[in-house]
């Protein structure tokens, strides 16, 4: 596995089992930006840096008691990896007509791109199953 392909994993893996926004800073690089498409849940183009990544953690992990990814695909090239998955978030507060407890179910498909080691650009093109 590819040196960027492995830091992918393991910032799902930390995604999974964060106990702190902070943690992200372990894997953005300092001028990040991600960009998040239009999706059920983020009605409109969303970009945010590092600072807002961290503020966008901690209002999540209000929303969420759980969440895990299942990969269902990564390659790469030198400085990018694509990542197709499906997402399954266990809820704090009930969504749509999903209860508190229940899971909401996405697939994703992101772009990192990478700088000095570190996610520089990242793009997310989210697909919720609907909840409403």
């Amino acid at each position: 596995m590819a040196k960027n392909e492995n830091t992918v994993i393991q910032f799902l893996k930390m995604l999974e089992n964060r106990t702190s926004s902070n943690e992200l800073e372990n894997f953005y690089h300092p001028d990040a930006k991600q960009i998040e498409f239009p999706n059920a849940l983020t009605r409109q183009f969303t970009t945010r840096n590092l600072q807002e990544l961290k503020e966008a953690s901690e209002k999540g992990s209000k929303v969420l008691t759980k969440e895990k990814y299942e990969v269902k695909n990564l390659i790469s090239t030198v400085d990018y990896v694509v990542l197709e998955c499906v997402w399954r978030g266990t809820l704090a507060v009930p969504i749509g007509n999903i209860k508190a407890g229940a899971q909401m179910k996405a697939y994703f498909a992101q772009i990192f791109e990478f700088k000095d080691g570190k996610i520089f650009r990242q793009r997310n093109y989210d697909c919720f199953e609907p909840f409403s």
